[in-house]
């Protein structure tokens, strides 16, 4: 039984989606906190069962039958996001998993600067310490956070945000078809993965010149100071720890932390990435 977490997220749909397009549906199992929200996939054939990270007993039920898990990391910030994830990789150990997956980061390092990244860290040294073998996807940044900038980009003509470094932003369409591959390829990614990223990085400037093509409008890169950036989220309503956390990302690319780019997804996948103009375009049609 292949089982994939968080199958109700955006990239655990994904994946799962890919799986039905490989293996019978009767192979597949999810483990997901509100089996409701899974009803299309249990009406499509596969097993869905209750689990939750942090509530760890709930996870032997859930992972029953394993052949792989894939352990989607926890949606949590802090140190719970750890204790969860470390949670969620025992279970698979328990329930006999002879493969153990979990989605990492390209730039997972203990002295991130942008603190998902030593969790990830941390939660792939628990993964090799389990004498199973095991997959840490370093999936490239997700690209669908560019999204959150489009509003204020097309209602200003500005992208005001602090200043940033390249970033190899990468689909979650192509990160889930290799995860796919991961779980049902033998040899297909193992140990902890090169960077799974698209071919190119770019920053906040790169980006506005992309949505003025896209638009046929000129959006303009404008440098904001961290504090003032912070300031001026908060007044639009954002609460203030997530203007902060959001800070950490535009410090960590700026030391370079996501400027990492590797052939390795595509070769995987079999096809090329999806580029930014591919990701923001559809994000505009969706608006």
């Amino acid at each position: 039984m292949l089982i994939v977490t968080g199958a109700t997220g955006h990239l655990g749909s994904l994946i799962v989606n890919c799986l039905l397009e490989r293996v019978p549906a009767d192979r597949i199992a999810v483990s997901v906190r509100d089996v409701s929200k899974a009803a299309d996939l249990a009406e499509r054939g596969v097993r869905v069962r209750a689990g939750d990270f942090t509530e760890p007993d709930s996870l032997k039920h859930a992972f029953e039958g394993a052949e792989r898990v894939l352990v989607v990391s926890a949606a949590i910030r802090g140190g719970g996001a750890l204790t969860a994830n470390r949670a969620a990789i025992d279970a698979a150990r328990e329930a006999g998993a002879k493969r153990i997956l979990y989605t990492s980061h390209q730039a997972a390092s203990p002295t991130s600067l942008f603190p998902p990244q030593k969790v990830h860290a941390a939660t792939e040294e628990h993964l090799k310490q389990q004498g199973v073998p095991y997959t840490a996807l370093r999936n490239g940044f997700y690209a669908s956070a560019l999204g959150s900038y489009l509003g204020a980009a097309l209602e200003t003509g500005t992208l005001a945000v602090p200043q940033d470094g390249p970033v190899s932003w990468t689909a979650h369409e192509d990160l889930a078809e290799a995860a796919a591959s991961a779980l049902t390829e033998d040899g297909a990614l193992e140990g902890i993965t090169p960077p799974l990223t698209a071919p190119h990085a770019l920053d906040f400037a790169d980006v506005a010149e992309i949505l003025s093509r896209i638009t046929g409008r000129t959006i303009a890169r404008v440098v904001m100071d961290d504090n003032e950036w912070i300031s001026a989220v908060v007044a639009h309503g954002m609460p203030r720890p997530a203007a902060e956390f959001a800070l950490t990302m535009f410090a960590a690319s700026r030391n370079g932390e996501f400027n990492a780019t590797d052939p390795t997804l595509e070769a995987t996948i079999g096809h090329p990435a999806k580029t930014v103009h591919e990701v923001l375009e559809a994000a505009l049609r969706s608006r």
